[in-house]
């Protein structure tokens, strides 16, 4: 079966195009807004949302966060803005990949399918660990309780809501108690594919797990490794450890 994939693009010449090339490969449906695109996700299930980033409204990075809310979808930000600031923004918002326009049709197709196989292959990786951690015991520390199978965190009894990916992440490094972790390592292992995406990806979803977390508090368990990436130390939550 095709993946399926999502347009949204407020131009409609802009939407005619992207749908033009993606149809070579998948199937495809548009949205000519943040918001359509919202009810359309509701509604239905696809396998990459690809978002402009300037739409009137509703703009993409709005439209990226409402949808790491709910879905694990993965989205692919195409945007006439190359800087690094606005790529930041984009992984920040939680997206998965980036674009610029204009684009090779090429390089749009293979990205969409690098997404889509990473998505499967998740999807696939949750379903397995699912059933096999259907048992197990939280991960529990001082002031720090994860729920893997139910996917729920609490810290100091109080719930805490993080995106998918933001919980992916926290249990990678979580269940790793001690070890660093590369930005590399991080993206192959949580975000499925090393070679695709920005190792600022990881950078962002971990500092925006320290400010839910707690800066001043169970944050400052994800701690820094200078020149190396992210490790969980476990001794900063009962105050033996060191800073993030």
């Amino acid at each position: 079966m095709a993946h399926r994939v999502l347009v949204v693009d407020d131009e409609a010449r802009m939407r005619d195009l992207l749908a033009l090339h993606l149809r070579r490969a998948f199937e495809v449906e548009t949205a000519a807004s943040g918001r359509e695109a919202l009810r359309m996700l509701e509604a239905g299930e696809y396998d990459v949302v690809v978002l402009d980033v300037l739409m009137p409204g509703l703009d993409g990075w709005e439209v990226c966060r409402r949808i790491r809310e709910a879905h694990e979808v993965p989205v692919l930000m195409l945007t006439a803005l190359a800087g690094v600031e606005d790529k930041l923004e984009a992984f920040g918002a939680g997206a998965d990949d980036y674009l610029t326009k204009p684009f090779d049709p090429r390089e749009l197709l293979a990205r969409v399918e690098a997404l889509a196989r990473r998505y499967e292959k998740a999807r696939r990786a949750r379903r397995a660990d699912a059933a096999g951690a259907a048992g197990e015991a939280p991960l529990s520390y001082p002031g720090l309780l994860i729920d893997v199978p139910k996917r729920e965190v609490k810290v100091h009894g109080e719930p805490v809501s993080l995106t998918p990916k933001e919980f992916d992440l926290l249990v990678y490094l979580v269940r790793g108690e001690g070890t660093a972790f590369s930005r590399e390592q991080l993206l192959q292992e949580v975000w499925g594919d090393a070679g695709r995406g920005e190792t600022r990806t990881v950078d962002s979803h971990v500092k925006t797990l320290r400010e839910k977390l707690g800066r001043d508090g169970v944050g400052k368990s994800l701690v820094t490794v200078w020149g190396v990436g992210y490790k969980f130390d476990p001794s900063v939550l009962s105050g033996r450890g060191e800073e993030a």
